[in-house]
């Protein structure tokens, strides 16, 4: 009777022990069930309004004019009530306009007693340009002092010496790659070719990206900026290349989330051999003389500046800024943008867009380090760094030429051929521009661009997921 009483107690202690642990097993899958029908349930509320704004676009308030936010029952076919999803929905607009990025917070809880709940953020919006580190719409050499981080694309050749670590597309299948592209003689290549690295990124021949698509309504955004943002008109008159053409504005951002503009009354003439081939073989993107004009506070509703001339940008941007640098009231004047210095932001939620009619050109006396924050887009002409040269003969100006390292942080978007250093442009060997060469697209403004950011595609999707 002893032993049975003893080996009945070890028996039942065992059997106890067992049970507890197969019941934290079962507690503990059911968490994990319960988890995995919340995550469920998030995404199923995610593809509800995704459908929902498909139907109803601008719509925030799931059709009922209230504010959120908004529980949804899900029903499954079979078993009736399988739980709730809850969205709470906001939308990112500027300048009174329409939502140009909407956000979905979506919130699963199955109806199952575990009491679990997953909560998953998206942003559905149009992809614009920002997801792009490159985006040419001409042939291109990149040389191998390149370090390019982030998607890169032109609609003609590339010549890829460069280290990159993102896909690399061209829309040419085949090309001719001539002296300029450092071919000689000419030869036919592949649409992606070169001696760079991670070639298996390479990808050709691939869709275009529709540059008359991207281009901005420079009419409706001046009309915009008149209404709710900064509009600065035309200082400079003349339509040719001339003392009086080349005035124009001077802005410095500054960290408080002002700027200040100065007018430039007078510009030095240098001779260049211009990185846009269609343009003289003269600048005056040297600044000579300027007067103070006004200081302004930027708009956090509607951060746009429209210049209807050219314009000279650096300075620290605080909140999110787009300029636009075009001329719509006379005909034939397509402005440029000339970038003065370093341009950087005060915090991490700041970005800054760049919209030139014509070139977006690095000035003669940049920094010898110059680092570049934002978006850059030469709608109709190059983004780059003119070849400065002597007066009296051909060889490089000493005070311009050569430049150390350039580092973009954004997007450059050119509708001709790029450049910021020239090969043996100083002759004898020497190069010209910058010798050192970083870009990287950003993954902020990729997935929050300043206002009026040109879209690549008018599909909407979702341009960014996180789980809380």
């Amino acid at each position: 009777m002893l032993m049975a009483l003893v080996f009945g107690s070890i028996f039942l202690t065992v059997l106890g022990a067992l049970s507890s642990v197969t019941l934290i097993q079962n507690r503990a899958q059911d968490a994990a069930t319960g988890r995995v029908k919340a995550l469920a349930l998030a995404e199923a509320g995610l593809e509800y309004y995704r459908w929902f704004l498909a139907h109803n676009p601008g719509d925030l308030t799931n059709g009922t004019g209230e504010e959120g936010p908004y529980e949804i029952p899900y029903n499954d076919p079979e078993g009736g009530v399988a739980g709730t999803i809850t969205l709470d929905i906001t939308g990112n607009s500027y300048c009174g306009q329409a939502p140009s990025a909407i956000d979905i917070a979506s919130t699963g809880a199955p109806d199952d007693g575990s009491n679990a709940t997953r909560t998953i953020h998206g942003r559905y919006a149009q992809p614009t340009v920002a997801l792009y580190s490159y985006i040419l719409n001409d042939s291109v050499w990149a040389g191998a002092d390149r370090i390019i981080n982030g998607p890169y694309h032109s609609n003609g050749g590339i010549r890829m010496d460069g280290t990159t670590n993102a896909p690399v597309t061209s829309s040419l299948s085949s090309w001719t790659c001539t002296s300029s592209f450092g071919c000689s003689p000419s030869q036919t290549v592949a649409g992606v070719f070169g001696a760079g690295p991670n070639s298996e990124l390479w990808s050709y021949p691939t869709p275009q990206v529709d540059f008359a698509g991207i281009s901005a309504d420079f009419s409706y955004l001046k009309t915009v900026a008149q209404a709710s943002g900064r509009y600065l008109p035309r200082y400079s008159t003349g339509s040719s290349n001339s003392a009086a053409w080349d005035k124009g504005y001077h802005l410095i951002f500054n960290s408080d989330g002002t700027v200040t503009v100065r007018r430039v009354t007078n510009a030095t003439q240098l001779n260049v051999v211009p990185v846009n081939s269609a343009d003289p073989s003269t600048d005056r993107a040297l600044i000579n003389n300027e007067t103070n004009y006004a200081t302004y506070t930027i708009s956090s509703d509607c951060g746009l500046i429209f210049v209807e001339d050219k314009a000279w940008i650096e300075g620290t941007v605080s909140g999110k800024v787009t300029v636009v640098v075009a001329n719509v009231t006379e005909t034939g004047i397509a402005p440029s943008a000339y970038l003065k210095n370093n341009i950087t932001y005060a915090n991490t939620d700041s970005g800054l867009t760049v919209i030139a009619e014509h070139d977006i050109l690095v000035v003669p006396d940049s920094p010898q380090t110059m680092t570049l924050n934002g978006v850059f887009i030469a709608q109709g002409g190059a983004f780059g760094r003119n070849l400065y040269r002597n007066n009296s003969n051909n060889d490089c100006h000493s005070s311009y030429e050569p430049r150390t390292s350039l580092t973009i942080r954004g997007t450059t978007v050119s509708n001709k051929r790029t450049g910021t250093k020239w090969v043996n442009g100083c002759g004898s060997g020497d190069d010209a521009g910058y010798q050192s060469r970083t870009d990287a697209y950003d993954r902020q403004l990729a997935t929050d661009p300043p206002p009026f950011t040109p879209i690549v595609s008018s599909d909407y999707q979702f341009i960014d997921w996180r789980e809380e």
